[in-house]
């Protein structure tokens, strides 16, 4: 009897290591044969100042408030920067998992701007293997600022129109980072300067390092193929932090673009970092349910 008991005693590691491995294969034997979607490549629909490839869900919606103070190197009488500020609302609403529009209006020449977002490919592990996700953004937008000048109050309708096209292509790389590329076109049928082109290329580079469970690092870079180096623009770069506090994302940043649409940033940042022409930042964002279903099974 106590040869038996000795027995399963030494027997009952060895068997529990089969039945854990027996286990495990037929895991990995599922997984290979499961087309998994990678979730979560951003947090936000933005990265700072330019779209992520992040749709809003289907039934709801995002209201977003975007918040950019003065220049840090406006010195201590403008409180270096705070007693000057740009706001952008904004109302983005899910039609489907994949498709998404969006209004908003910025205090920025006063600018209205509609977009809409498909997600085309997604990424996914398993079965069938892609390995990035594609979003296709377009939108256009409107300065309704009113003229200051003779040539702006010849402005029509039509010539205060801008339009932009963008491919936002992103993969997940593990569970910490995430980076996307965003080839730009830009079209404006006036352009605010004598001598810039109406139709403008960009190449936009963004990044996600997620450093705890709620908070991540984020920077982006857009790029601008120029052919008059005489004009007063730069290019857009942001580096910021997001905070995820599960009803809100929060994000802070710095940035030498003040306008928060694509046809300002873009096309028409007047700030240098070089110069300390930084503005701090942040972007708000707080989504409804509207599916009755979720709301049900809550």
């Amino acid at each position: 009897m106590k040869a038996l008991r000795l027995a399963i005693i030494l027997l009952f590691p060895v068997t529990t290591l089969c039945a854990q491995n027996d286990l495990l294969g037929e895991l990995n034997k599922l997984d290979s044969n499961t087309t998994v979607p990678v979730e979560a490549t951003f947090k936000s629909t933005r990265i700072i100042n330019g779209h992520s490839m992040e749709t809003v869900k289907k039934n709801h919606m995002d209201f977003r408030i975007s918040h950019r103070f003065g220049r840090l190197n406006s010195g201590s009488y403008q409180l270096y920067g705070l007693d000057q500020a740009t706001l952008r609302l904004g109302f983005e609403y899910g039609l489907s998992d994949d498709l998404m529009i969006g209004v908003g209006r910025s205090t920025e020449q006063k600018a209205f701007d509609f977009f809409a977002k498909y997600r085309l490919l997604k990424q996914t592990s398993g079965a069938r293997v892609v390995p990035v996700s594609v979003t296709l953004f377009a939108s256009s937008a409107i300065r309704t600022l009113r003229p200051l000048t003779d040539e702006e109050l010849k402005r029509s309708f039509q010539n205060k129109l801008t339009y932009v096209y963008q491919a936002l292509i992103a993969r997940k790389f593990s569970e910490k980072l995430s980076l996307q590329i965003t080839p730009t076109y830009l079209y404006r049928n006036l352009p605010e300067l004598t001598g810039e082109e109406r139709g403008l290329f960009s190449l936009g580079l963004g990044g996600r390092l997620k450093i705890s469970r709620r908070v991540s690092v984020n920077a982006e870079y857009f790029w601008t193929a120029r052919n008059n180096g005489a004009l007063p623009y730069h290019d857009s770069m942001a580096l910021g932090v997001d905070i995820d506090t599960g009803g809100h994302v929060f994000q802070l940043h710095f940035t030498n673009s003040l306008g928060m649409i694509e046809k300002q940033f873009i096309g028409e940042t007047t700030g240098s970092w070089g110069k300390g022409d930084v503005h701090y930042g942040f972007n708000i964002s707080r989504t409804f349910s509207f599916d009755k279903k979720s709301k049900r099974k809550g």
